[in-house]
């Protein structure tokens, strides 16, 4: 890796990381300020959402019920908001390091410095990565502080399944933001990297989102790396295949920037 590059294209993409950061940071304060509200009212809405059919409830990640904090947080913010941020998040960037700079031709400057493609590759999948960990841990450092400042001793919460929440995120977006890069890396246009990155991150969500509805669509979920990012399951204490789930994420987006990385090393580029 070439610590020159990776400190200026972090440098370059600093504000951007910086405000996901605290866009993420500021909605899980406010689902934590809106905890207490709700709290009072649990039971009343655990009994309205036992009344809905149960692949609906699962689908939009309220199977755990509102009973404490982290299954409050894990259905309202984890379930979707959080996906939907962090999708957005590893689409963007990841085409912005590789496809973009090919696109407009400014990869032709950056390969004309004295450094190898796959250490540049290495370079900017490593700036991806940074803005990812830097993103969910600000999310995570806040929810602490969330529940330091509005809940105090009044509402469970248990820390060690909130990180694993976030642990969780993070390793699913590492496997994503894999399968975005090794697009980027392959392509010659941004638009149509962008366009099928995105593609992508909606369909194996689509196929989570459905495969959650009834038991006869239950088999879509196998086709998505979504369903093994279950926030509910973890926030009510029953994640426990969790570390395999994670261990298979982790193994997805090591080998999908290992391949983007070896793809872009390898090409041709119309420099």
């Amino acid at each position: 890796m070439s610590t020159a590059l990776y400190a200026r294209m972090l440098h370059l993409h600093r504000k951007t990381i910086v405000n996901y950061g605290i866009g993420s940071a500021f909605y899980i304060l406010l689902m934590f300020w809106l905890y207490p509200a709700v709290a009072d009212n649990s039971a009343s809405i655990d009994e309205l959402l036992q009344a809905l059919p149960p692949g609906l409830s699962q689908a939009f990640g309220f199977e755990s019920g509102f009973g404490s904090a982290q299954s409050f947080i894990a259905g309202e913010y984890y379930g979707l908001i959080f996906v939907l941020l962090l999708s957005v998040y590893t689409v963007l960037l990841s085409t912005q390091l590789i496809a973009k700079l090919v696109d407009q031709g400014a990869m032709a400057s950056l390969l004309s410095a004295p450094i190898t493609r796959w250490r540049l590759a290495l370079s900017q999948a490593a700036v991806l990565v940074t803005g990812l960990v830097a993103i969910v841990g600000t999310t995570t450092m806040a929810g602490f502080a969330g529940s330091a400042w509005f809940l105090g001793e009044t509402a469970a919460f248990d820390g060690m399944r909130f990180v694993a929440m976030n642990a969780m995120a993070l390793l699913l977006f590492f496997a994503i933001g894999g399968i975005a890069f090794l697009i980027s890396c392959c392509s010659d246009d941004e638009k149509r990297a962008l366009s099928l990155s995105g593609f992508i991150a909606f369909a194996l969500f689509t196929l989570d989102l459905l495969g959650k509805l009834s038991e006869g669509t239950a088999w879509l979920r196998s086709l998505s790396l979504f369903a093994l990012y279950r926030p509910g399951d973890i926030a009510g204490g029953a994640g426990g295949d969790a570390l395999l789930a994670g261990c298979v994420l982790l193994l997805v987006g090591i080998a999908a920037f290992a391949l983007g990385i070896y793809r872009f090393s390898r090409r041709d580029l119309p420099l």
